[in-house]
């Protein structure tokens, strides 16, 4: 068996809105910063907005909904893609101040220290935000240089 890793990380996250605008408003209020790249579509409006985040500059795109794939799902669901934050407490209650709906509550899985929550965006996008020990571990090991590799 190759040690080859097929998936080494992830790169971008794809977020779907009606309005593109309202949807770039909204996620820089959430994130305190503006996006680095826009492109417009053929009609000149806002099409695309791209963020980068957190400690290792995730991209975090906004994309209007008609270059969604053909079969892409009407309402919430599919796979969710969890953001690691330092008080989930304190930002569910930020998202839902912000016009958010909740989706999962605030939920421990086992008792090793990792909960999870999501919420729906005003889009229409399921967000989901986690505590995780082991992202803490990882940042606070990268930070003295180490380099951590699960086997």
């Amino acid at each position: 068996m190759s040690k080859i890793q097929s998936l080494r990380g992830f790169a971008t996250i794809s977020y779907w809105a009606d309005d593109v605008e309202a949807a770039k408003a909204w996620y820089a209020e959430l994130l305190g910063l503006a996006p680095y790249f826009e492109r417009s579509g053929p009609d000149g409006r806002l099409a695309y907005a791209e963020f980068r985040l957190g400690d290792y500059q995730h991209e975090l795109g906004i994309i209007n909904r008609r270059f969604a794939p053909a079969a892409a799902a009407a309402g919430p669901g599919g796979a969710i893609m969890y953001w690691h934050v330092d008080d989930i407490h304190a930002m569910l209650q930020k998202l839902k101040e912000m016009g958010a709906a909740e989706y999962e509550p605030i939920t421990p899985r086992g008792d090793s220290g990792f909960v999870t929550a999501s919420v729906i965006d005003p889009f229409g996008n399921v967000l989901g935000i986690m505590f995780n020990p082991h992202y803490v571990d990882v940042w606070e090991q990268r930070q003295k240089g180490v380099i951590v590799h699960d086997h």
